[in-house]
């Protein structure tokens, strides 16, 4: 057997230099303390340089300053809100999704250039105080409504139009608009604003790894590239994306029946939240908070980390199930066969039980 032979180290070499003073140890405590100063600075450089890429990522409008005083009161705070940690009131949302951002990403995906923005899905949020159960309300674009008149970044105002298409607002005066035109149509003060593009929404389903949907019915749509047989899907971000847009494939090609297929995607992507741990995959989570935040538009009451934190925070125990999904009560536009109007009482009873 051949055996190697170290040669031992004593006691005193491994203490103490030449001049017998106790080095050895006390030097590789320095060496390993600098080494972990010098990974505790990466991380902490590394975390500043992530929260500083995501907060600069969001893009905000201040709403409340541009529409001023004249809106829908807020909603009564619950009794507890200010004692909490987090806020705990009834809130309403407008989100829209949209093509308003140019781009190659957007350009693939079917979106247009920020001359052309428009808003292809508008869904007030009402979450109830407690913040456990809420309602999503879908508002078809095609409905005709009065468009108040609105403010522009550029100066001076829009004249007020009647029978106007309701996704004619973002189109004519931004977020802004958006939001005034939804308050009038529903006497609802929008507490937040939130606008994801298309290519932000699709880059958010494949950051989750994709979502699954089943659907009622075949659904062959040349114009959205998507052609899917009734039954269950996984999809991933483009085919999520497609379905969201799709309507020409499926019923009688209006967007209502679009509605009921965006409807279905927000409870699957809500289900897709709820069964990822995202805190316990560091990497994951920062590719949802990319995609997120790259593509958002919020106002300036969310148009931070913080506040996006917060504001999930505060909906933590709200899950896929306490979730009910509508859409606003329409009937045939007497004016135009291819156009809805709110019908009425249904529509009013609706928006009145979200105040």
């Amino acid at each position: 057997m051949i055996r190697t032979y170290v040669p031992a180290v004593t006691r005193h070499e491994e203490q103490v230099d030449a001049g017998g003073r106790p080095v050895r140890r006390s030097r590789t405590l320095k060496i390993a303390g600098i080494a972990l100063a010098g990974a505790l600075v990466l991380c902490a450089a590394g975390a500043s340089w992530a929260y500083w890429h995501l907060n600069d990522n969001i893009h905000s409008v201040d709403i409340d300053s541009a529409l001023g005083d004249n809106r829908p009161a807020r909603a009564v705070p619950s009794p507890t809100a200010s004692a909490a940690p987090l806020p705990t009131g009834a809130l309403n949302i407008l989100v829209l999704g949209s093509d308003s951002r140019s781009g190659k990403a957007n350009k693939a995906l079917g979106g247009g250039d920020s001359s052309g923005a428009r808003s292809d899905t508008a869904m007030v949020v009402h979450v109830d105080a407690g913040r456990t159960t809420a309602t999503v309300v879908s508002i078809p674009r095609d409905t005709l409504v009065t468009r108040p008149s609105c403010p522009l970044a550029s100066g001076g105002s829009t004249a007020v139009a009647y029978s106007a298409m309701f996704n004619s607002a973002y189109s004519l005066g931004g977020p802004v608009c958006a939001v005034k035109t939804v308050e009038s149509l529903t006497g609802v003060r929008m507490d937040h604003y939130i606008e994801i593009d298309f290519s932000g929404f699709a880059k958010l389903v494949d950051a989750l790894g994709g979502v699954d949907v089943t659907t009622d019915q075949d659904i062959d749509d040349d114009r959205s590239h998507l052609h899917l047989k009734a039954g269950a899907h996984h999809l991933d971000g483009k085919k999520a994306l497609a379905l969201a847009r799709t309507r020409h494939g499926i019923g009688d090609g209006s967007d209502l029946g679009r509605i009921g297929l965006q409807q279905k995607l927000v409870k699957a992507l809500l289900e897709r939240i709820g069964d990822t741990d995202l805190l316990t995959d560091p990497t994951r989570l920062y590719r949802v908070a990319d995609a997120v935040t790259a593509s958002l538009t919020t106002d300036t009451g969310l148009d931070s980390l913080t506040g996006l934190t917060d504001l999930g925070r505060s909906l933590r125990d709200l899950s896929a199930d306490r979730v009910k999904t509508v859409m606003m009560p329409v009937v045939t536009a007497p004016s135009d066969p291819n156009r809805v109007i709110a019908k009425e009482p249904a529509a009013g009873d609706l928006w009145a039980s979200l105040r």
